[in-house]
């Protein structure tokens, strides 16, 4: 049990950061609030030809954080953030950024962890059989991808009304939570 709770805690934790970090490089004028930066990613890369591949990065950090946030598909989201963190770690190694490789490394620690925690979901890649598995019903999954959908839009929509941006963004994220919640009352 304490694994459970502990795997959730450095997916919360993860998924917060990463989610919030993704969606605030796609938000209008940066406004939604995140710790994680740079915000002004897409800003520095449009320099070099390389908006798009902002825009890229911005979804995918948003994509794997709500994975990890939301919970019902978490090891999904952790196995996902390895090469985003290998990524942003090679980026700001060849950038010189100080500190923020530390910072990098610790996520990657968090996220190994996190893997560990749940390595007996990939024991079937082993040809081991797993025990008793609670497998994703279709209903779940249609009201999690439905709340990453709207989560996702919230950032367009933020162009037209932050405060219709960010409801959207709540109510996206509330739509994951309770596909976990509805996923785990289901199977208890």
């Amino acid at each position: 049990m304490w694994q459970q709770r502990l795997g959730n805690a450095l997916s919360l934790g993860l998924g917060f950061l990463f989610m919030g970090g993704g969606i605030s490089k796609l938000f209008a004028e940066h406004a939604f609030p995140g710790i994680m930066g740079p915000v002004w990613l897409e800003d520095e890369l449009t320099q070099y030809g390389l908006g798009i591949f902002a825009a890229f990065v911005g979804y995918s950090e948003a994509v794997i954080g709500y994975l990890l946030f939301t919970l019902l598909l978490r090891t999904l989201g952790a196995v996902m953030l390895v090469p985003m963190l290998v990524n942003i770690l090679m980026v700001t190694i060849s950038l010189h950024w100080r500190g923020t490789p530390y910072v990098v490394s610790a996520f990657l620690l968090m996220n190994g962890a996190l893997l560990v925690l749940d390595r007996e979901r990939f024991l079937p890649l082993f040809g081991r059989a797993v025990g008793v598995t609670r497998p994703v019903h279709v209903r779940h999954l249609l009201i999690w991808g439905l709340g990453l959908l709207m989560f996702l839009v919230s950032a367009r929509a933020s162009f037209v009304s932050p405060a219709l941006g960010y409801a959207l963004a709540a109510v996206g994220v509330s739509l994951g939570l309770m596909a976990y919640y509805f996923h785990r009352r289901d199977h208890h």
